[in-house]
């Protein structure tokens, strides 16, 4: 069990505020999940209903950027796990992307659907103003487009707003999401087309379902399941889909596995289960552990590294930052080269009998490296 204990105070409360922020660093480090992250803070104001864990992981490319997911996690320390797997992910989505920015993530301890208030979300903004510079966030699980609008008129250091920023990035992440399955499709049949393919998508979140979109205008066959009963009766509706129990989308009779949901669904005990060939979803952290994609590759299933095909939301909100402003035709030209790095992925994969995901891995330390020794020269200074 964690215990916590006063390292460090950014914020004491003040009139007016019952915000404290504390550096949780030392503590989080005793979590199997913590992996030499930089600083880990927690935000905490009870008379507002706030816990918020923000964990950065590696600034070594640029700033922390991740979104805000808002979660009911049972303890402290499972959403202390969380945000440390997610900020870890995060990193390694921005150095595959090759956008300037490093890995972090909050997590905040509520239920979106009944504890979400105004209050809430303005303790939270005080803290992302206390931290500007540190971490910039933006839309995720349990947070939309309007409470992100909602903190930016509070807090400069958020993304993905409707005001003055690039607007929702799930629909772009699900437009990278589409793009990789396609390549996917094409790196094992020869073959990009959808027509008849049979693809099982878990979760219809803003993502999930802009994703069943796009699939099923190119004549997919979509077989669908989420924990919200009106989102499976909307895709049934809208999609012809067909509806199947959150505890069997992974066994479903699929070519493709979509994950869209949270992650830690591919595990030792659900792959035997597996029928698809592919698996190739927007859902962060999807393998249980990293050591799965070798039982992947030992059944011949083909899969897209979570943090390589779900990088277009996040290659979209950085564009804000590009000197010029955001361009939304060079944000999309970016996300369309997510294909072309998943097929350098998939060749390597092939040619060096390796899993994806440590072929990915490779390319992140690989940038994560040269990052650090440019920035190490530069402090050396001219010899």
């Amino acid at each position: 069990m964690l215990h916590l204990r006063e390292s460090r105070t950014l914020r004491q409360p003040s009139d007016g505020s019952t915000l404290t922020i504390t550096d949780i660093t030392g503590e989080a480090a005793e979590l199997p999940a913590f992996d030499q992250h930089e600083r880990i803070w927690c935000g905490r104001d009870d008379e507002r209903g706030l816990t918020a864990i923000v964990a950065i992981h590696d600034t070594s490319l640029g700033p922390a950027l991740g979104g805000t997911r808002i979660w009911p996690h049972q303890s402290f320390e499972a959403a202390l796990t969380d945000a440390l797997r997610l900020s870890h992910g995060m990193t390694y989505k921005a150095a595959v992307a090759g956008v300037p920015f490093g890995g972090g993530k909050t997590v905040i301890m509520a239920d979106a659907k009944k504890d979400k208030t105004p209050a809430l979300l303005s303790a939270y903004a005080e803290m992302l103003a206390a931290l500007e510079g540190q971490f910039f966030t933006g839309e995720d699980v349990g947070l939309t487009v309007a409470d992100a609008d909602f903190l930016r008129d509070r807090a400069p250091n958020v993304t993905g707003t409707t005001k003055g920023g690039s607007g929702n990035p799930s629909p772009v992440t699900a437009e990278g999401v589409f793009l990789g399955i396609k390549a996917a499709l094409f790196h094992q049949r020869g073959s990009a087309t959808l027509q008849g393919v049979r693809v099982a998508v878990q979760g219809l979140g803003s993502v999930g379902y802009s994703l069943c979109k796009k699939l099923r205008a190119h004549g997919a066959h979509l077989i669908v399941a989420d924990i919200d009963e009106s989102r499976v009766a909307n895709a049934r509706e809208a999609f012809d889909a067909e509806a199947v129990a959150v505890d069997k989308i992974l066994a479903a009779e699929a070519d493709i596995l979509s994950p869209c949901a949270l992650g830690g669904i591919i595990s030792a005990e659900a792959i035997p289960s597996i029928k698809a060939g592919i698996i190739a979803g927007s859902a962060n952290n999807q393998l249980a552990r990293h050591e799965d994609a070798h039982l992947l590759m030992q059944r011949h299933i083909l899969y897209a590294p979570d943090y390589v095909i779900n990088a277009g939301g996040l290659i979209n909100v950085t564009a804000e930052f590009a000197p010029g402003g955001y361009d939304r035709d060079i944000a999309m030209a970016k996300v369309r080269k997510i294909p072309e790095t998943l097929k350098d992925i998939f060749v390597r994969s092939d040619r060096q009998r390796r899993p994806t995901n440590d072929i990915a891995a490779e390319i992140v330390m690989e940038r994560l490296r040269a990052a650090r020794e440019k920035d190490e020269r530069t402090r050396q200074g001219p010899r």
